[in-house]
């Protein structure tokens, strides 16, 4: 069963942080999708057994936090 969760993300400005964070975030087992929305900072992640802890290491990763 698919499930769909969004984070927010702090200091993505520009198509460069939008790429870092899909290739990061899109790399996990059980991604099927990552979409970015740089104005609101939401990352919405779609898959199955989607890990939380796991994709805010990979948002970190990719030089990014989730926000407070």
């Amino acid at each position: 069963m698919s499930d769909e969760r969004n984070y927010e993300v702090e200091g993505m400005t520009c198509a460069h942080c939008r790429a870092a964070v899909i290739d990061e975030v899109g790399a996990l087992a059980g991604v099927s999708a990552v979409d970015v929305d740089l104005g609101t900072g939401r990352v919405a992640v779609r898959g199955e057994g989607l890990d939380d802890s796991a994709i805010a290491a990979a948002i970190a990763e990719a030089g990014y936090a989730l926000r407070e």
